[in-house]
């Protein structure tokens, strides 16, 4: 199959989180099973960042923007305008769909509040392609209902998923919230995230050598955006209360600032008398993420709400167990298994992370299940289910003449 996928961030620029890594996997999974595999996605920045690395600039120019192929993937960087936080706006869209859209099979839209999306998919409508749409997390009520979110819906977001072959979440909470929104539960496809470990992994001990953490200091680690959806200071405010109990250990909070966050927490910590156990590793990306993920004790995600949870696979892919909230939709793939669930609330986290820190039995247990939960991530499963489901919409689409969309 001749498969587009369409993101508003991707390789290299992993600093946006996990949506890059989860498309690339995809996307690289694919193409290792045979199928001609294209990512058009915005430029944030390719030939300025390889030149400030020091990196050769494998990418070419093309008619729309840079372009590279790794790993059997194509690549277009559509150049950007004008960007506002992580939605830009990328005019050669509209000729990469007049020009190059026809050679695909199916499309395969990633997220919502972009301006790429929106534009692919009726691009898509018009020449009859099938389209599917992951809103990456993206459609929570909290979100969903903000002003600003409310007019996308109302110009392109509730048409592009009614119109959609079929839209994905990855776990039964993200169902929920997309069938609360309107989405036809016929419509929805359940696919889990996965996980892929490095090759090599880095030396014991690095990321602790690194911010000068002693060897029998346990670290509580935050690895991700430093964003209200994240709930950081819900954990710092936790491990504040329970500090004392648990002498000789350090909360590691590591990944980029958002919106001031990082100094938010800086107050807060020292509010609560908590600073001099308290530190920011800054963000954090290959070798050295997995350095971080290795050294931790116990690692924490405290999320508001997550669809799915990339970082808190990756933690037990390293070994290292972990604690996330009711509302991230890895929860019941790790409970008891490889990690702890807790309440989004400051008392029953602090509970929680007490008796993991205390209790050398328990903390055995967990360490031992992220083996078997990590054989239970991998990204294998994943890929087939997609590959499966576009096949099905591009035979339907091929018996049929003109596609017929499902739901």
């Amino acid at each position: 199959m001749r498969i587009l996928n369409v993101t508003e961030t991707y390789a290299p620029f992993l600093e946006f989180g996990g949506p890059p890594v989860k498309v690339r996997a995809l996307a690289e999974g694919l193409a290792r099973k045979g199928h001609q595999v294209t990512v058009v996605t915005a430029d944030w920045g390719l030939g300025k960042r390889a030149a400030a690395t020091d990196e050769k600039n494998t990418s070419e120019w093309s008619p729309f923007g840079w372009r590279r192929k790794e790993n059997k993937v194509e690549t277009i960087y559509l150049p950007t305008w004008l960007h506002y936080r992580q939605v830009s706006w990328n005019p050669a869209v509209k000729r990469f769909c007049g020009t190059r859209l026809g050679d695909f099979d199916i499309a395969h839209i990633f997220g919502l509040y972009d301006l790429l999306g929106p534009a692919v998919a009726a691009a898509c409508r018009v020449r009859a392609i099938p389209y599917v749409v992951e809103p990456i997390g993206m459609f929570i009520p909290i979100v969903r209902n903000l002003w600003l979110k409310r007019i996308y819906h109302g110009m392109w977001g509730t048409q592009m998923l009614q119109a959609a072959s079929a839209v994905v979440a990855t776990s039964e909470q993200e169902i929920e919230e997309l069938a609360s929104g309107g989405v036809p539960r016929a419509k929805i496809v359940m696919r889990r995230n996965g996980v892929e470990a490095p090759e090599s992994w880095p030396e014991p001990g690095a990321f602790r050598s690194r911010l000068d953490v002693p060897k029998d200091t346990k670290v509580v680690l935050f690895l991700g955006r430093l964003s209200v959806k994240k709930s950081p200071e819900l954990l710092l405010r936790a491990f504040a209360e329970v500090r004392r109990q648990l002498e000789g250990t350090r909360l590691v909070f590591a990944g980029p600032d958002e919106g001031g966050m990082k100094r938010q927490l800086e107050q807060v910590a020292e509010q609560l008398g908590a600073s001099q156990r308290v530190q920011f590793a800054g963000p954090l990306f290959g070798q050295d993420k997995w350095a971080a993920y290795r050294d931790a004790d116990v690692f924490v995600l405290p999320s508001q709400n997550e669809n799915f949870g990339n970082t808190a696979a990756e933690a037990v892919a390293a070994g290292t167990p972990v604690i996330v909230t009711e509302q991230c939709g890895i929860a019941p793939l790790l409970a008891n298994e490889a990690g702890l669930v807790v309440k989004h609330e400051v008392q029953d986290l602090a509970k929680v992370l007490t008796r993991f820190l205390t209790d050398d039995k328990l903390r055995g247990h967990l360490r031992a299940g992220c083996a078997k939960v990590t054989k239970e991530l991998g990204w294998e499963s994943p890929v087939r289910e997609m590959e499966s489901l576009y096949a099905g919409f591009v035979s339907r689409k091929g018996t049929s003449g003109e596609f017929q969309q499902a739901g």
